[in-house]
């Protein structure tokens, strides 16, 4: 598959140089603002193709998949420009700059049948299903809360304190805690408490902490900064223990400690390139298959997200400067409204599912009891059949000649009975007249 990227910064390269080793790939086209800077990337990594505007790759008919690696301010205009020129594309995170944009991008990518999807590359990678797995599995009991953190000290960085960049901590690194609780626990947030300190020359969020809560009582506690280097580990709490997981930016292990806090159970990251490979891999697999979202990270959980920083930034009073107005706001809804109202809708159709397919499961058994009854009822009304039907006179009564025959030999014997009687009650009396 051809594939392009559209933006020549650090990430880009991150990207090209996942794709070189990969099978099935081929390393097509880069563009940038500037033709030379994009002439440079694709001697260095590999690329046919160097273009110093975007509408011009675009405009080529060999490019199949697009990775767009622009800071996301510009998100939301890259994507409608590949997507009007009928390219497929894998968008860096954060996804767009709000959910109304995300919005209106999703519904134009299902309009024209292309994949978009959001490149949160920690939800491809197979220590994301196995974590999942393990926590489902009971290891450590009852999971009752959560912790994570991410930080860099990223100061320096122009983009991450430009407000006008969409800067700030919340959708570069707490993007990243956000997804590890909504991956873990779901979606299904009943309330929602957020603090965040701001980067005095600017005023984008420098450092957060957001709490989740959950309709079923469990916790999530999350921490994003671009000020300070942090550990990057996550924790899942349970009745039976916990879990740890090593970077919750790039999983490398997973630990499972008992009550006693001794290790039960441990697992590595497999080897990889980079990490950035499993969205490509998906990517080009959904394509294939003429899909236009990817499992991994569905349409309805890229719009949650941007929905969820959304009600953050709200409840911090945080807007960027071009950014569109909500036009159904309630001033008096709980900040993470939107959220609750999208989970409660997954809920309810997940519930619907399997109200159905129980209905389905008891009808089939009702039907295999009729099936079973009836089957019952026949062999009884067989031998019913059989006892009942009409038999042969003969079979039941006597032969004429037997009868007279029979009572030829009463006779016989009565009168034999009655001679041997006779001759005793003689005998009697005879011995009874001797002296």
């Amino acid at each position: 598959m051809n594939i392009a990227i559209l933006g020549a910064g650090n990430i880009a390269g991150v990207m090209a140089t996942t794709l070189q080793p990969l099978k099935d790939v081929t390393c097509y086209a880069v563009a940038a603002r500037d033709a030379s800077r994009a002439q440079v990337f694709a001697d260095k990594y590999g690329f046919q193709k160097a273009y110093g505007s975007y509408k011009d790759m675009l405009e080529d008919p060999e490019v199949e998949l697009v990775y767009i690696a622009t800071p996301h301010s510009h998100h939301y205009e890259h994507i409608k420009m590949c997507l009007n020129h009928g390219k497929h594309v894998l968008c860096e995170k954060a996804f767009t700059a709000n959910a109304r944009q995300a919005e209106e991008v999703l519904r134009l990518a299902e309009s024209k049948g292309l994949l978009l999807t959001e490149a949160m590359w920690i939800r491809y990678m197979p220590m994301a299903e196995k974590i999942v797995e393990v926590v489902n599995s009971g290891i450590i009991g009852r999971p009752t809360s959560l912790a994570a953190n991410l930080g860099y000290p990223l100061e320096h960085s122009e983009r991450m304190v430009k407000l006008s960049l969409c800067g700030g901590a919340l959708l570069d690194l707490g993007v990243y805690v956000l997804n590890f609780a909504s991956m873990v626990f779901g979606n299904d947030i009943e309330s929602m408490a957020a603090n965040c300190v701001r980067y005095p020359h600017s005023g984008v969020d420098a450092q957060e902490t957001i709490m989740l809560t959950y309709r079923d009582g469990r916790m999530a506690t999350l921490y994003a900064t671009m000020l300070a280097q942090t550990d990057r580990r996550g924790f899942i709490h349970g009745t039976n223990g916990y879990i740890e997981i090593e970077n919750i930016n790039n999983f490398e292990s997973m630990k499972v400690y008992n009550l006693e806090r001794r290790v039960v159970a441990e697992y590595a990251a497999p080897m990889q390139v980079t990490g950035y490979e499993y969205e490509v891999m998906a990517a080009m697999k959904a394509i294939k298959e003429g899909a236009i979202e990817c499992p991994q990270m569905p349409h309805f959980e890229t719009l949650f997200m941007m929905q969820l920083m959304d009600n953050i930034r709200a409840a911090w009073g945080i807007r960027f400067p071009y950014e569109v107005e909500r036009v159904e706001e309630d001033p008096e809804e709980d900040p993470v409204v939107t959220a609750r109202k999208a989970a409660e809708a997954k809920r309810l159709l997940e519930e619907q599912k399997k109200a159905e397919e129980e209905r389905k499961k008891t009808e089939e058994a009702v039907k295999r009891a009729e099936e079973k009854k009836a089957a019952e009822e026949a062999a009884r009304e067989e031998v019913k059949k059989e006892l009942d039907s009409p038999t042969d006179p003969d079979d039941f009564e006597d032969d004429p000649d037997d009868t007279e025959a029979s009572e030829e030999t009463q006779t016989s014997e009565e009168i034999k009975v009655s001679e041997e009687t006779e001759e005793k009650e003689s005998e009697e009396d005879h011995l009874s007249d001797t002296p």
